[in-house]
């Protein structure tokens, strides 16, 4: 049978709906630390078009999508109607299954709309996180025994016994929370008798010139000015007092006066000269390497340089710490060396950070060696102390006869509450200015955990960033996700998509959200995480310490992704690796749907030879895709070889039919011209950007070469599937139709089209190194056609500048060349650009010249400064024009004289 996502997709709505509140996952994304969220807008539509059959009547066609569109716009829309078409399709709940279930969207979207979900994730931590969400959270709980524990003071939640699992939680976390702060008072002393918000720290390293330690401090500004409240904002200055021999923070009001003792050396921070560290005594630089080589010693030390509180109307105000902050700060680095251990786990983490992760691990550049090692020692006492805290309310919970899987959930949560401070601690937590001083997130970015000189530790109090803050919000998540549509429990598990623990054509469909590539180093990124939740979750789940990985972190074996830096460590996780095991995942997928299924995959990559491996490894898997359809649905990156993906192709696929004819090359390409050249419309109304449609290309080029066993040119010889990417990719561009000012882009030369439809595409960003060799394949190039046209740096190309430019300007030179060049010439003066222009042979009136310049200057971004020349040139098109035709004439008489004297020569 014919499945809806087969011949229709709710793209347009899509992608409105995952802006939206209810469609961008946010709120069920927030339970639990994960990466990669998937909107449940777009889980829903996957899930609900995978599983809804497509009838042959067009009227009720029409009103199926009109169904699907309403269920789109909310969690409960269209529920009844929905479940009726689903039991009369089934006569039962429908089985979905996503092997890479990560935190869970797609089965808690399937078992929202009662379909029985499964899980599979490879990461422990993964799989736990998607059973709070997605099972743990709609478990019928109200046999349980009454939790031994009340509440006090103001409730977060009005809980009744439908709400048992939010009530519970909330005290479970209450009394973490109370146990907690008994752990670890006398660490934090009050200070007019409150808690302190938290404490700016700095590492101190030895000065190789003097041998004083220094803190190696990045920034002195504490709290931005806010003048219409009268408020200049705080500062510091680093005082080093040569007769002791100690810095210390001396704090002021408005803006710093001093100078940070990391100063930036070189381009950027990340450069091989990088920020140095001055020593405040005696001046010596300490560049990048040698800090860098101290660090990596052992030489590193921790000092307190700031506390901060918080005023009656919420600003943090900064201060000196007093003695005893200090003293207090010492006497847990000493009661952390005497930590009872977890079972068989000591209390401070030595799992050892894996080889090759100097990207996503920074700390390992400047020494840390394991995962114990990111905190200071404050920090990690406060980890161990919360980690056992939990484990106390779960075994007195135990005691009271609550069910082991009660006490696993309850647990569970409390974990997530536990993860979310740690995202806001270790070395890499900065103080953050803006919003009125914040602790910092350690994520560089979706999955590098950052390290700086310099961080921010937060304290017991109520405010960001506390245990009651943090518990706050892991209720409030929980219940929303619970209020906003009831779902069945779906079952999650730890295992590989590799080896699916289900019998043959047991599931009604598979939809999955597959890791892309080396976009996400899931597996390390979240190792962090794990080694903590180990300790946090000792007593109520002792399974999830187990691990083959000789370091005691989560297992790499089957980890599907490309490791990003893995040949630092000879790490396994290549291309060859990621391909080889994501088609096994998919064959894995082929064999447990169901005759009249289809497997569902979810995917974006801005690289298309990314692209080329997956719909390979699709083919290799014996599937052939028989609907794709891209949305936009993800909020973008600053990775260029991202390439700043905003939009995902969701592409259905089925076992390749037995009975395939071949296919011939030519009827093939312009099949794949014409399906293409339909969807560009489609495409065009539901918002795509071309570099949207450039990757979406590819659905429907595998749509209809998965038609055929194989394609044979003229020869009788097999085609690949590269070449079929490629028109696609062309037909794209014909589609679009790029006018240049009145121009067709395609009466241009094929140098200067290939300018411009890049800078249509990128203007100045960067792009993937492959997509240079992808673009000139398309347009039947060579990569020597389109030398000097872009810049190739280490992470990706871009459109060259004017100032780089450096050919030769010829009668023969093309429109672009000709166009860099005059810009380059422009600020020499008219003379300079006229000569370019005799050079080239072209005049004022050269519609394609000019064309392509005022498309240049428009697409451009305005503050750039080959812009400015073009708009320049424009205004100056009547003066280019006369130095021109002077400069001209000048070489004309020139060479009549030359002529002259050669036909009249003299005796001398």
């Amino acid at each position: 049978m014919t499945r809806m996502i087969e011949r229709w997709f709710p793209c347009a709505e899509v992608s409105e709906a995952c802006s939206e509140s209810w469609g961008s996952g946010n709120t069920e994304s927030s339970l639990w630390v994960w990466f990669a969220k998937r909107p449940v807008a777009q889980s829903k539509a996957a899930v609900l078009t995978s599983l809804l059959p497509w009838p042959e009547d067009e009227a009720e066609q029409r009103k199926l999508r009109e169904i699907v569109r309403g269920a789109l716009k909310g969690h409960t829309e269209k529920a009844k109607e929905i479940q009726e078409i689903l039991e009369k399709e089934y006569g039962r709940a429908p089985r979905i299954l996503d092997p890479f279930s990560g935190r869970a969207m797609i089965p808690l979207e399937a078992g929202r709309l009662q379909a029985e979900a499964f899980g599979v994730d490879y990461s422990p931590f993964a799989a736990l996180g998607g059973s709070l969400l997605a099972e743990m959270a709609f478990r019928d709980w109200r046999k349980e025994p009454v939790l031994p524990f009340k509440l006090e003071g103001e409730r977060f939640t009005i809980g009744d016994e439908q709400d048992r699992i939010v009530t519970d939680v909330e005290k479970f976390l209450f009394e973490v929370g109370q146990r907690f702060r008994e752990h670890m008072d006398e660490f934090y002393p009050k200070v007019g008798g409150r808690y302190p918000w938290g404490y700016f720290w700095a590492s101190t390293l030895p000065c190789q010139e003097c041998g004083r330690r220094f803190p190696l401090v990045g920034e002195l500004e504490l709290r931005r000015p806010r003048p219409k409240k009268g408020d200049s904002g705080q500062s510091f200055r680093i005082h080093a007092d040569l007769e002791t021999g100690i810095c210390e923070a001396v704090i002021h009001d408005g803006p710093p006066t001093g100078t940070p003792t990391r100063v930036q050396a070189g381009k950027s921070k990340y450069s091989s000269t990088g920020r140095v560290a001055v020593c405040p005594f005696c001046d010596h630089v300490h560049s990048k390497a040698v800090h860098t080589r101290l660090s990596m010693e052992g030489l590193r030390q921790d000092q307190l340089l700031v506390a901060a509180d918080i005023d009656d109307d919420g600003t943090k105000v900064f201060r000196p710490p007093i003695t005893e902050e200090v003293s207090a700060a010492r006497r847990a680095a000493e009661a952390l060396k005497n930590e009872p251990p977890f079972g068989i786990l000591p209390a401070r983490p030595d799992e050892a950070i894996p080889e090759g992760n100097t990207w996503t691990i920074q700390s390992v550049n400047y020494g840390d060696r394991t995962y114990g090692d990111l905190c200071e020692a404050r920090q990690t006492l406060g980890l161990v102390r919360l980690a056992r805290a939990i484990n106390e309310v779960t075994e007195a919970c135990l005691k009271a006869g609550i069910s082991a899987e009660y006490a696993r959930a309850l647990a569970g949560y409390a974990t997530a509450a536990m993860m979310r401070k740690i995202r806001r601690s270790t070395r890499g937590a900065r103080l953050q200015k803006a919003g009125g001083a914040q602790v910092g997130d350690i994520f560089v970015n979706q999955s590098a955990v950052s390290f700086s000189y310099d961080w921010f530790e937060s304290g017991l109090s109520s405010g960001p960033g506390s245990w009651e803050s943090l518990s706050r919000q892991t209720v409030t998540a929980l219940r929303n996700v619970r209020q906003r549509a009831m779902a069945l429990p779906a079952t999650i598990q730890r295992g590989t998509a590799t080896a699916l623990p289900f019998r043959p054509a047991s599931m009604d469909a598979v939809v999955t959200d597959p890791p892309y590539d080396d976009m996400i180093d899931y597996s390390d990124s979240s190792d962090l995480f794990y080694v903590w939740a180990k300790r946090a979750m000792y007593a109520a789940d002792p399974m999830l310490s187990m691990t083959l990985h000789p370091f005691g972190v989560q297992e790499k074996t089957d980890d599907i992704t490309v490791k990003r830096g893995g040949s630092q460590g000879d790490d396994h996780r290549t291309h060859q690796h990621y391909d080889e095991n994501i088609a096994r995942a998919f064959s894995e997928a082929r064999r447990v749907v169901s005759e009249d299924g289809v497997v569902t995959i979810v995917f974006g990559h801005g690289d298309l030879e990314v692209w080329r491996r997956l719909l390979s490894a699709i083919s290799s898997a014996g599937l052939v895709l028989t609907g794709s359809w891209p949305a936009k649905t993800e909020a973008g990156g600053a990775s260029a070889t991202a390439a700043n993906i905003v939009t995902t192709l969701t592409m259905a696929c089925r076992p390749a039919p037995a009975d395939r004819k071949e296919g011939r090359l030519g009827a093939v390409e312009s099949q794949v011209r014409e399906e293409v050249k339909a969807r560009v419309e489609l495409w065009d109304r539901s918002g795509l950007a071309h570099t949207d449609m450039l990757m979406a290309s590819a659905g429907p080029a595998m749509e209809v070469t998965g038609r055929y066993s194989r394609i044979l040119d003229v020869t009788g010889n097999e085609v690949g599937l590269e070449r079929f990417l490629i028109v696609a990719r062309k037909a794209v561009q014909d589609a679009a139709d790029i006018k240049v000012v009145s121009l067709p882009l395609d009466s241009f030369d094929a140098r200067t089209r290939f300018a411009l439809w890049w800078v249509r595409l990128y203007g100045r960003q960067l792009a993937p190194k492959s997509e240079l060799r992808w673009q000139v394949l398309a347009g039947d190039l060579d990569m020597s056609d389109v030398k000097n046209l872009l810049h190739q740096g280490e992470k990706g190309c871009r459109f060259l500048t004017a100032k780089e430019f450096k050919g030769t300007i010829t009668s023969d030179s093309s429109v672009i060349d000709v166009a860099l060049a005059m810009a380059k010439a422009w600020p020499d003066g008219l003379d300079a650009v006229a000569e370019v222009l005799v050079d080239a042979a072209r005049d004022n009136d050269d519609q394609y010249l000019w064309s392509a310049i005022a498309y240049l200057a428009n697409r451009l971004p305005e503050g750039d400064a080959d812009v400015s020349s073009w708009n320049n040139l424009q205004r100056a098109r009547r003066g280019v024009d006369v130095a021109a035709r002077n400069i001209a004439g000048a070489q004309i008489r020139t060479s009549r004289e030359s002529a002259g004297r050669d036909l009249n020569p003299t005796l001398f």
